[in-house]
């Protein structure tokens, strides 16, 4: 009797399992059922591509802060593991137009034809980005490896490249390892997660330089002055800075080495007369266009004049530009595309992003776990829209102890001792540094977040005070959400399940760096067939807009006066799963009530001035 009791046991036991692996193999499928979106500009740029196959995507300079008139676009067709695709999307993308599986290795194969060999000159090979890690060859030549996959990186390739026909290839491995930074990619995507990126997702290009040559410039100003320094090939050189005024007319400056400092307060114009510095705002974003010469080298750039700090005003600690207190009304920008995933269908998508969200009386787009090409800020830079830039995360998540236990109010996390594989942290830092220095030219930079949600958190003072030491020009929310150290520039808080709490005598100013989420499906676009994610479920756009008006007026706007200096709500359109955008995800229904958000964010600033 005991053997058949134990029999019919473990039977039942297989069968509990079977169903559970088949319940989970269902689920799965469900989740990987998505409908086929497609933007405006996607549809234009598939459409131009029928017609002209040898149309690049992506044709414009790529670096708008070093600009040099020798540029040849790699982009266009490439082969990947021996079928076509079109770079630089990734290969999960629509837009890539990749037709076949997208493994763990994928090795991309580009010929091109080099007419002739400049003499006396060196040309450089630019990536933008490539996910996870790269090993470059031309010709058959090893050039280099790069790891991490969101940032720049180049190679000289004067010695390898030969006159005629040319031959570059790229192995890129990316099996989302938690050692790099992956942001919201998951192999088995869902909820608040997204379909992975992998290979080469930024443009790819050439340029010639001088033997000489600029190799980075490092731009800081405040309200008064500008310091400019310029990296050199060899080590030496001077620069000459060429300064166009808002009347038109130039200032030159000749350096004595590689940097200078401009006082513009002193800058007077040919007839005598001060010339008064003009300062970049949202609402007035002025930028200085500027020529850099070291040699025989030539790059133009710009700056713009803003500082960012806080400051007390009457007793309340604010966030201050240029002196003045500004209220940070922002939106959660995830920088998801539905037809190119990382990337748009053209450049030109970034800034009506951006335009889109200061039509509804945004500030400030949090740039949410990601970092983008070099035109989204520059878009940003040009329209004066403030960014709050989050470093990558990386690192093992746990729903349990990153999400659901803080959520319902468990905060303690030892964040002193550091957790995880020492490789990750390293890199970790690494690429903290290597984003600051990356970003630092740009004024609507003001501020990062280190840290979201304790993803992949450690050491956060220690990571505060090193972020500071490398670019004390702008402010850091040191732990977005909760897990707070005791060192950041924020009160940092999510109040999508809980409540917002400002003190009573405030030592940071208060930010709701997260919040709202309200969902609704608009028929026709959607992503995915049968799953939905968010933060409360709407049955109309009347119902959206009217929990969006509560939040605000409820919630925000009485604790400005109190010390609260922003809000971040998620967020600027969905994503996958997720339909709790103020735009769908194919850019095409503006979910959002633009007159009564806009009428908001001048009530919140007004209310921010008095």
């Amino acid at each position: 009797m005991e053997k058949k009791s134990g029999g019919r046991f473990g039977s039942a036991a297989a069968v509990t399992v079977l169903a559970a692996a088949g319940a989970r193999m269902i689920f799965r499928g469900v989740r990987g059922v998505h409908y086929r979106l497609v933007s405006e500009c996607g549809e234009r740029l598939l459409a131009e591509r029928e017609k002209a196959r040898d149309r690049k995507p992506w044709d414009a300079y790529p670096r708008p802060q070093m600009r040099r008139s020798s540029f040849y676009s790699l982009n266009g067709t490439w082969k990947m593991n021996g079928r076509d695709i079109q770079v630089p999307f990734p290969p999960q993308s629509l837009l890539s137009e990749y037709r076949g599986p997208v493994g763990t290795r994928l090795e991309y194969v580009r010929k091109f034809t080099m007419p002739r060999i400049k003499k006396n000159r060196r040309l450089l090979l630019h990536f933008g980005a490539v996910d996870q890690v790269a090993e470059v060859f031309l010709n058959d030549r090893y050039l280099g490896k790069h790891e991490g996959g969101y940032l720049p990186f180049t190679f000289d390739i004067t010695e390898a490249v030969r006159q005629g026909r040319n031959l570059l290839k790229v192995k890129a491995k990316d099996t989302l390892s938690a050692c790099y930074p992956y942001g919201k990619q998951r192999k088995a995507r869902g909820g608040m997660w997204y379909t992975p990126v992998s290979g080469i997702w930024q443009s790819v290009w050439m340029e010639w330089v001088p033997e000489n040559y600029i190799t980075g410039l490092d731009i800081t100003a405040d309200t008064e002055k500008v310091r400019i320094a310029a990296g050199s090939s060899t080590g030496e050189g001077h620069i000459r800075v060429e300064v166009r005024l808002p009347d038109g007319s130039s200032w030159p400056v000749e350096a004595e080495g590689l940097q200078t400092e401009i006082d513009m307060t002193r800058i007077r114009r040919a007839d005598g007369s001060e010339c008064v510095p003009v300062l970049w705002t949202p609402d007035n974003p002025f930028l200085y266009e500027i020529k850099i010469t070291m040699g025989e080298d030539r790059v133009a750039s710009y700056f713009g004049l803003r500082s960012v700090e806080v400051k007390k005003i009457d007793g309340i600690p604010r966030v201050c530009l240029n002196g003045e207190p500004v209220f940070l009304q922002g939106v959660l920008d995830q920088g998801y595309f539905c037809d190119g995933i990382y990337l748009p269908a053209e450049e030109e998508e970034y800034r009506r992003d951006i335009l889109r969200m200061k039509e509804l009386g945004m500030n400030l787009l949090r740039k949410h776990i990601k970092i983008e090409p070099e035109c989204f800020y520059y878009y940003c830079d040009l329209h004066g829209m403030l960014v709050m830039q989050d470093m990558v995360n990386s690192g093992f998540y746990s729903w349990i102890r990153d999400t659901a236990l803080p959520t319902i109010g468990f905060y303690r996390k030892k964040d002193g001792r550091p957790r995880g594989r020492k490789k990750r942290r390293d890199f970790f830092v690494e690429h903290m540094k290597e984003t600051i220095r990356h970003l630092h030219n740009h004024p609507s930079v003001i501020a990062y977040t280190i840290f979201n949600e304790g993803w992949g958190q450690f050491s956060g003072d220690e990571m505060y005070m090193l972020a500071r030491k490398l670019d004390d020009t702008r402010l850091y929310d040191a732990a977005s959400g909760w897990f707070p150290g005791t060192k950041s520039d924020f009160d940092s808080q999510h109040i999508y399940f809980k409540d917002l709490v400002v003190p009573d005598e405030p030592l940071k100013p208060v930010l709701v760096s997260e919040c709202g989420g309200y969902s609704y499906k608009v028929p026709g676009h959607f992503y995915t067939k049968y799953i939905r994610y968010g933060y409360g479920i709407c049955k109309d756009s009347r119902e959206l807009n009217e929990k969006i008006r509560k939040m605000y007026e409820k919630v925000i706007l009485p604790q400005v006066d109190k010390g609260l200096c922003g809000c971040i709500y998620t967020q600027l359109s969905d994503v996958e799963d997720e339909i709790n955008g103020f735009y769908t995800y194919d850019r095409k229904i503006c979910k959002a009530d633009r007159a009564a958000l806009a009428e908001i964010g001048r009530r919140l600033a007004e209310t921010m001035t008095k």
